[in-house]
């Protein structure tokens, strides 16, 4: 699933590729991708709209258009190609735009979960999936004393309660496993029971994790690639994530894999103790 910073680095190709283009037509192949308004109604509106700017908000795509923004939220495996008109078409392609310059903007999904959204001009940040976010993973809106206080509100697991993207947005299993490594947390710790230099610990942990993913183009796992086509980087600076009977780059106890909440979960057995719980 592309996190954070895969959708960072897909808003900097798009930025690149699309930016100042201006729509022709718009074919929608896979009617559940739009979610609102109707088809017929999404194809026309989008007609002679100028790409302005691209956003992104967490894990959401925000195209800046003339007169509207259009929403869209990758999920699972969703991807945006730039391609000549008269490329061949992949069966997975489920979203056409098409430019006045013959170029092609397509949306493909292997998996079909992809959305696309297109609301009045500058609402996409109250979309309802935008709304529930916590703030961006980055000092000037994450602040440690807010998320002390958010921790303290929750007994449950650290790692589902940071994959939820209310206390702060953008983390996903990668990021969550990498982050509670660096931070020397267990995965199962309650975040309630984390005392205040552990939390200060996790919160620049976080921080780094994501920058560092954002600064490599992303974590190529399976199918990702940005809208250059270009594969990220950030695997090979793993150092729990995909890495179960590897060395831990820390002591070299063998990483081990759990389920936490229904989700693969690598981490270090000897660096990452379950303390005792309230």
């Amino acid at each position: 699933m592309p996190e954070l910073p895969e959708v960072e680095t897909v808003r900097k190709g798009l930025e690149r590729l699309v930016v100042g283009k201006t729509i022709q037509e718009v074919t929608v192949l896979w009617a559940k991708i739009i979610e609102t308004p109707e088809i017929e109604l999404f194809e026309h509106q989008l007609i002679g709209q100028t790409i302005q700017k691209m956003e992104r908000r967490g894990k959401f795509l925000i195209f800046k258009l003339t007169d509207f923004d259009l929403i869209s939220h990758l999920r699972m495996e969703g991807k945006y190609e730039v391609h000549e008109k008269d490329d061949e078409r992949t069966k997975h392609t489920h979203v056409i735009f098409t430019f006045t310059d013959g170029t092609q903007l397509r949306y493909l999904d292997v998996r079909k979960f992809g959305r696309m959204v297109l609301v009045e001009k500058d609402q996409g940040q109250n979309y309802k999936g935008i709304l529930a976010l916590g703030p961006e993973p980055i000092p000037a809106a994450f602040k440690l004393a807010d998320f002390r206080l958010g921790l303290k509100k929750h007994h449950k697991a650290i790692k589902p309660l940071l994959l939820d993207q209310r206390l702060v947005t953008g983390l996903g299993n990668i990021y969550v496993d990498e982050a509670l490594w660096e931070a020397k947390i267990h995965p199962e710790q309650p975040a309630d029971s984390l005392k205040n230099k552990e939390v200060e610990t996790l919160y620049y942990a976080i921080i780094d994790v994501l920058a560092r993913a954002v600064e490599a183009g992303g974590t190529t796992i399976r199918s990702y690639l940005n809208a250059l086509g270009e594969a990220g980087k950030f695997q090979i600076m793993l150092n729990v994530y995909g890495q179960t009977n590897q060395p831990c780059p820390r002591c070299g106890t063998p990483i081990q894999k759990i389920k936490v909440a229904q989700r693969g979960t690598h981490f270090c057995p000897t660096c990452q103790t379950l303390k005792g719980r309230k």
